[in-house]
C-alpha cells in the first residue's frame, strides 16, 4: 500500500490493515517509525527526579533518558520497583515509581553502569 502523491491527503483507516501510521503510512502493527525512535541515544545521561504535580501532592520518582528498547525498559522498571518495594509504571520511555526513592534508584542505575544525574532540586 503506497501513499498518494498529494501531500494534503493521508490515509487514516483502512478495513484491510486498521489504523495507519501518519509518518510511514503503514498499519500501526507494522509501523517502522516507533522502532527507530524507541531507543534514541539522547545525551547519554539518565535523569532521576521527583514529581508531585498533578498527583494530589503524592511524590513519584521519574526516570527518563534510558537508552533501552521497550522490553529492556520494562525489565528495568520491574527491577527498580522491586528494589524500592513499591509500585509504578513504564509510559512513553519513562519509568515512574511511586514514592520518593531517588537515592535507591540512582544507586541501582549507577550499579548497572549508567551515567545518572539528579534533576529538579
Amino acid at each position: 500500500m503506497s501513499r498518494s502523491a498529494d501531500s494534503n491527503t493521508r490515509l487514516v483507516y483502512t478495513s484491510e490493515g486498521g489504523r495507519m501510521c501518519p509518518k510511514c503510512g503503514r498499519p500501526l502493527k507494522k509501523c517502522i517509525c516507533r522502532k527507530e525512535n524507541a531507543a534514541s541515544a539522547g545525551d547519554g545521561f539518565v535523569r532521576v527526579r521527583r514529581e508531585t504535580k498533578g498527583r494530589k501532592g503524592k511524590a513519584v520518582t521519574v526516570v527518563s533518558g534510558l537508552c533501552l528498547d521497550a522490553d529492556a525498559l520494562r525489565q528495568m522498571g520491574k527491577r527498580l520497583k522491586s528494589k524500592c518495594g513499591s509500585g509504578g509504571t513504564v509510559k512513553n520511555g519513562i519509568i515512574e515509581i511511586q514514592g520518593d526513592h531517588r537515592a535507591l534508584v540512582v544507586e541501582e542505575l549507577e550499579g548497572a553502569g549508567f551515567s545518572v544525574k539528579r534533576t529538579g532540586g
